[in-house]
C-alpha cells in the first residue's frame, strides 16, 4: 500500500481539480444557455414538454424544458469526460508513463507487480477505433520491451476507467478484456494506492468540494433571460 500522505496528496488534487475545472466550466457552459441559438428545438414538443413537466406551458416553462437537460446531462457529461483526460495527465502525473501508447505505470499494490495501463474515464469513453488504437500500443510496447530484453507479459498490459463496474462494460470494453485485463472504478484505484475502499473516499472528496458551490441563482438567472427570448418569439409567431 503506498503511504497514506501520498493518498491523501491524490484525494486534494482531485478536490482542486474538481472546484477548478469541472466545477468551473460547468458554470461557464450553463451562462452560454441564455440565448435560444445555443439549442436545437424541437418546436413539435416543446408545448407538451414544458406541460409535461411543470403543469403550463408559458415562456418560464419552456425555458426550463430546454435548460434542465442541459445542465443536468449533456453539458456536464461533455465536459466531464473532457477534464478526466486532464485528470490522468495532471493528478496521476506521478505515474505517468514514458513508453509511448501508455497513460500510466504503476506497481499493483495487490500483488505488487508493474503495470502499463491505457486509461480512460469511463465505460463509455471508449469506442471502436480506441480498441484498435489500443491493442497497437500494447503491441508496439511489447515489441519494444523484447528488443530490450525487459521480462513483460501480456498480464503486464491493462486496460483501466476511473470509474464504473464490470457490469456496466460496453462491447469494446469486452472486446478488450478478451486479450487484455481490465480493471474498472473500485478495482482500478484498490490496485494504485493498495486501500480497497479509495474509490470512496474519492467520492466523498467531491461531496466537500460540492458543499462550496452556490448554483440555483445562477440557473434560475439562466431560465429567465432564455424565457424573455422565447416569450419574444411567440409573441412573433402569434
Amino acid at each position: 500500500m503506498i503511504p497514506e500522505n501520498e493518498r491523501l496528496e491524490i484525494l486534494n488534487k482531485f478536490k482542486a481539480f474538481f472546484k477548478d475545472e469541472i466545477i468551473s466550466n460547468h458554470r461557464k457552459n450553463t451562462v452560454k444557455l441564455k440565448k435560444l441559438k445555443e439549442f436545437n428545438i424541437n418546436p413539435f414538443l416543446w408545448y407538451y414538454l414544458a406541460k409535461y413537466l411543470t403543469g403550463d406551458t408559458s415562456p418560464q416553462s419552456i425555458a426550463k424544458i430546454l435548460v434542465y437537460p442541459r445542465v443536468l446531462g449533456t453539458s456536464i457529461t461533455t465536459t466531464f469526460g473532457t477534464a478526466m483526460q486532464k485528470f490522468i495527465s495532471r493528478v496521476l502525473q506521478g505515474f505517468g508513463s514514458t513508453t509511448p501508447g501508455i497513460d500510466i505505470e504503476f506497481t499493483d499494490q495487490t500483488d505488487l507487480t508493474k503495470k502499463y495501463c491505457q486509461l480512460k474515464a469511463g465505460p463509455d469513453s471508449i469506442n471502436r477505433d480506441d480498441v484498435t488504437t489500443i491493442k497497437n500500443h500494447f503491441k508496439a510496447a511489447k515489441n519494444r520491451a523484447r528488443t530490450n530484453n525487459l521480462q513483460i507479459s501480456s498480464d503486464d498490459f491493462i486496460f483501466c476507467t476511473l470509474y464504473g463496474e464490470r457490469s456496466e462494460m460496453n462491447s469494446f470494453i469486452l472486446e478488450l478484456s478478451r486479450d487484455y485485463t481490465v480493471y474498472m472504478g473500485k478495482d482500478f484505484w484498490h490496485r494504485l494506492t493498495g486501500e480497497e475502499d479509495f474509490y470512496n473516499r474519492l467520492i466523498n472528496a467531491i461531496s466537500e468540494v460540492v458543499n462550496e458551490v452556490d448554483m440555483p441563482a445562477v440557473v434560475e438567472e439562466v431560465i429567465e433571460a432564455l424565457s424573455q427570448e422565447i416569450a419574444v418569439k411567440l409573441s412573433e409567431e402569434e
